[in-house]
């Protein structure tokens, strides 16, 4: 298959492309800067140039294609602030995909995540995305027009990511977390810390990706998560003994204390949000195989020195 790829160069797609390519795939990736363009040329990617803004390339490049995976989201306007901008924008990007796959019976297949899913004691591919106008809940609202191109001949699924996707290199949460307890001299936690992330290996999930752009039929919900739920009071522990630091709450969940401490992080630390893969499992046949988050964070290399990692 030639599959078209967005975010081929990100955290998930630099996984996700020798996936494909050592299956035999053709992989054609979206590149928004001379960078990212260089890293999937030397990779062995057909390049495309263009932004999720760029409607006309992404129709183009999706009409080019035997399967989509769309993983790219505006992360750096999600974080500067605006986020409902970024939603908008993935949005438009997802009904230009599924413009030019319609009434061809391809895969599209869309990465979404388990935050502004309705409330429950464990998430399953059946839980149903939250109502209301929270940004959230307008991403959700995304991932349901995607699932609603089936009506129009597209094998679409949705792929909804683990709160934190780790290993080597990772840029995200985990990352986020240490800096925060590195600049604040405390290893700490919302509450009693007893809320918990869902969580997966970044290249068991590129593998997930590989199996639903092949298997997966029109209309399937599938998560990405290698364990359930792994409490914050865990992973605040680990990153304190790795850096010698005390561990502690630091404020009640949801309070401006919590926001003032942790900025971005404190919502993401107020989630208890575990979550069921079995159904995923039993559907495509998947077995995470790579280490646990805090087997993870016990190699060490999140918390190597700048001058280390470079």
């Amino acid at each position: 298959m030639r599959i078209f790829v967005t975010g081929a160069s990100g955290w998930i797609g630099s996984a996700l492309v020798p996936e494909l390519l050592a299956a035999g795939h053709q992989v054609t990736g979206l590149a928004r800067s001379d960078a990212s363009a260089a890293a999937l040329g030397a990779a062995g990617v057909d390049v495309v140039r263009g932004t999720l803004d760029d409607l006309d390339v992404l129709r183009g490049a999706a009409d080019g294609a035997d399967g989509v995976i769309h993983l790219a989201f505006k992360h750096d306007t999600a974080f500067a602030g605006d986020y409902p901008g970024a939603v908008a924008a993935d949005r438009r990007a997802v009904d230009a995909l599924g413009d030019a796959l319609a009434h061809s019976d391809r895969p599209f297949v869309l990465a979404s995540g388990l935050a502004g899913l309705a409330p429950g004691p464990v998430l399953t591919e059946a839980t149903p995305p939250a109502s209301g106008d929270s940004p959230l809940a307008h991403r959700s609202a995304t991932a349901r027009a995607a699932l609603e191109l089936a009506d129009r001949g597209v094998r679409a699924s949705v792929l909804r990511l683990a709160t934190t996707c780790h290993g080597d290199g990772d840029p995200g949460l985990l990352a986020a977390l240490i800096a925060t307890a590195r600049a604040t001299g405390v290893s700490g936690y919302l509450g009693d810390g007893s809320q918990r992330w869902p969580a997966a290996h970044r290249v068991d999930v590129a593998r997930l990706f590989h199996l639903a752009v092949e298997r997966a039929p029109a209309g399937a919900v599938l998560h990405g998560v290698a364990e359930e739920g792994v409490p914050i009071s865990a992973i605040a522990e680990t990153i304190g003994r790795h850096l010698d630091l005390p561990v502690t709450s630091v404020a009640p969940v949801a309070s401006d204390a919590a926001a003032e401490h942790f900025s971005w992080l404190s919502p993401f630390l107020g989630l208890d949000s575990p979550a069921s893969s079995a159904l995923t499992r039993e559907l495509l046949g998947w077995q995470p195989t790579h280490p646990g988050l805090l087997e993870q964070l016990d190699q060490g290399h999140y918390f190597r020195a700048p001058a280390d990692a470079a």
